[in-house]
C-alpha cells in the first residue's frame, strides 16, 4: 500500500455508515483502553457469546499484540485532503495508470460488461475505483487485519466502530472466505483489490466465480462484483449520471465521504470511456 498523506482508503474509515453496520455486525462493549491482553480476553468472550468459535478466537488471537505504529498512522492521517482536487486529482489520475485502467477494461470486458448489466454500475467508475484504490490488486497493504483492527478498536475514540469491525475480521476467518495467512492489509483495516473494511466484506460481499467463498484478494469476479454491488444497494441509479450534484455522486459517499476523492473517480471514469 503507497503510504501518502492523501491515501483515501484510511481516510474513509467506513465504506458503510455506522447505522447499516449495526443491521449485520452485532455491538460489543468491551471496556477500551488500559491492558490490552484484558482488552482482548474480555472482547473474546463477547464474541464468543455471539457466535464466534473458540477454534476461531484462537486462530485469531494467538501471540497478538499491540501496534503502535498502527496509532501513529491513524493520527498522522488528521486532515486528509487539504489539496485541492486539480492538484489531488493530479497526482491521482496520471497517464500511466490511465494506461493500466483501460488494459484492465479490455482483459475483463466480458466480465465488466456482466457486472454492469447486473448491477447498473458503470464499468468505467468500477475499473476506476479498482485502479485507484490499489491499483488493480498491486498493492493491496502488508498489515496483519485483525491485529489493526484490535489497535484501533483497543483506543477509546472509535472503539465502538472498530469493535464492529474486529467481529466482521472473525466472522470473515469462521466463513473461511479467507486464510489468516491472507487476512493482511491497510491501516484502517481495509482488506482486498478495492479496500473494502470487514463489515462491508460481510454485508456486500459477492461471490461472482461460484467457488463458495467471497474472496476480495485474488478473485476479480468476487472484487468486481462486490464493488458495483456496494454502490447498487446504497440506491445507485442505473443509467443515471454520476457527476458533482447527482444523485448517484451522493450514493458515491457510501465509498468514500470525501468529496475531492469521489469529483476524481467520476474524472477517472471519465477519461476510461
Amino acid at each position: 500500500m503507497r503510504r501518502t498523506p492523501l491515501r483515501p482508503v484510511a481516510a474513509r474509515c467506513l465504506a458503510v455508515p455506522v447505522l447499516l453496520c449495526l443491521l449485520t455486525i452485532p455491538a460489543l462493549a468491551a471496556q477500551c483502553g488500559g491492558d490490552f491482553n484484558r482488552f482482548i480476553a474480555e472482547f473474546s468472550r463477547e464474541a464468543a457469546a455471539k457466535g464466534i468459535s473458540q477454534q476461531t478466537l484462537s486462530l485469531a488471537f494467538s501471540g497478538i499484540a499491540y501496534d503502535p505504529k498502527v496509532m501513529e498512522f491513524d493520527r498522522r492521517q488528521r486532515g486528509t485532503f487539504k489539496k485541492s482536487w486539480e492538484d489531488y486529482a493530479r497526482t491521482r489520475v496520471g497517464p500511466a495508470r490511465v494506461k493500466r485502467a483501460r488494459a484492465m477494461m479490455q482483459k475483463h470486458a466480458a466480465l465488466l460488461a456482466r457486472v454492469e448489466k447486473q448491477y447498473g454500475v458503470p464499468k468505467e467508475l468500477i475499473v476506476a475505483i479498482w485502479t485507484m484504490e490499489t491499483d488493480n490488486g498491486a498493492d493491496m497493504g502488508k498489515l496483519p487485519i485483525v491485529r489493526t483492527l484490535a489497535t484501533l478498536a483497543h483506543d477509546c475514540r472509535r472503539t465502538d466502530l472498530f469493535q464492529r469491525e474486529l467481529f466482521a475480521a472473525l466472522q470473515i476467518i469462521q466463513r473461511q472466505d479467507l486464510p489468516m495467512k491472507e487476512l493482511v492489509g491497510a491501516y484502517a483495516g481495509e482488506i482486498g483489490q478495492t479496500q473494502f473494511l470487514p463489515s462491508s466484506y460481510i454485508k456486500y460481499g459477492v461471490d461472482y466465480d461460484g467457488n463458495g467463498h467471497v474472496d476480495l484478494r485474488r478473485s476479480v469476479p468476487d472484487v468486481l462484483a462486490s464493488t458495483a454491488n456496494l454502490l447498487a444497494v446504497n440506491g445507485w441509479q442505473r443509467g443515471q449520471p454520476f457527476d458533482i450534484g447527482t444523485r448517484n455522486f451522493e450514493v458515491m459517499r457510501e465509498w468514500n465521504r470525501s468529496e475531492i476523492y469521489r469529483r476524481t473517480l467520476h474524472y477517472f471514469a471519465e477519461q476510461l470511456k
